[in-house]
């Protein structure tokens, strides 16, 4: 399975929430209510949107009834243009055998697998939008199980 840091996580988690209310900015989150929502720390949450805000992906206002959006629509923002800031991106592949193995001679026998995975899960992340968390119903490659709810 495919991880990613926690500040990646919280990255996603955040912009997970924003795009579920996402109303072309008249509804705004503060992160201290992103942060209580989502159970993260509130400092994260914070120093997160401040990086995705850099990036263009959400704006604010400061005071009272200020907050965060999504500063673009959720279909036009990827869960990649979000962990790019937050994630290292190894054109390589780290060998499970070691360093001296691929690179040094022959590449290992998982190798090309493992190149492979990691394009597809390239291509996942820079084609699955935050419009799956659009309204708290997942559409696209994330659709819910049949019986199962959605947190809130």
């Amino acid at each position: 399975m495919m991880h990613f840091g926690k500040t990646a996580q919280t990255a996603i988690s955040a912009m997970s929430l924003l795009a579920e209310i996402h109303d072309g900015g008249k509804t705004k989150l503060s992160s201290a209510e992103i942060a209580a929502r989502r159970g993260l720390p509130q400092p994260v949450v914070a120093k997160v949107l401040t990086i995705v805000s850099s990036l263009g992906l959400v704006d604010g206002t400061r005071g009272p009834g200020g907050g965060y959006w999504l500063k673009k629509s959720p279909e036009k923002i990827s869960l990649l243009d979000i962990i790019r800031e937050f994630e290292r991106e190894d054109s390589g592949v780290m060998c499970p055998f070691g360093p001296n193995w691929c690179g040094s001679g022959e590449p290992c026998p998982m190798h090309n697998d493992l190149v492979r995975l990691g394009a597809e899960w390239t291509k996942y992340l820079r084609e699955t939008t935050l419009e799956v968390f659009q309204h708290g119903e997942a559409k696209g490659p994330l659709k819910k199980s049949p019986g199962k709810t959605a947190k809130k």
